[in-house]
């Protein structure tokens, strides 16, 4: 992975409190693995930004080589890498991630 590419990872990351790397943006997600990570975000209520990984394909594999973890989607929370898809449905239904929001001082939109 280029420095250019894990910097600008790096950035989004910094700069976002909650960032979702996924396939497809958070309007239109292209693969039901994001889609899935996308309406939980949305019911708890927490404001993230989405990455495009089919965009840029240096993106697409830097964001697996800067985690190391194989696929997409991947969620940031206040600069920690969270998990996949699976990880952050399990976390949803044990409230787990509200708990990691709430924790992390993330701000919900929604009742959860």
């Amino acid at each position: 992975m280029s420095e250019t590419i894990k910097q600008q990872i790096q950035n989004e990351i910094d700069t976002n409190p909650v960032v979702l790397f996924m396939k497809g943006d958070a309007d239109f997600p292209q693969c039901g693995f994001s889609a899935r990570v996308v309406q939980i975000l949305e019911h708890v209520g927490v404001p993230f930004k989405s990455v495009n990984v089919l965009a840029d394909a240096s993106i697409r594999q830097g964001i697996k080589d800067f985690s190391n973890w194989p696929t997409i989607p991947q969620l940031y929370v206040k600069g920690e890498f969270v998990g996949g898809c699976d990880i952050v449905t399990e976390m949803y239904q044990a409230g787990e991630l509200q708990a990691l929001l709430k924790e992390k001082n993330i701000a919900l939109t929604a009742a959860s």
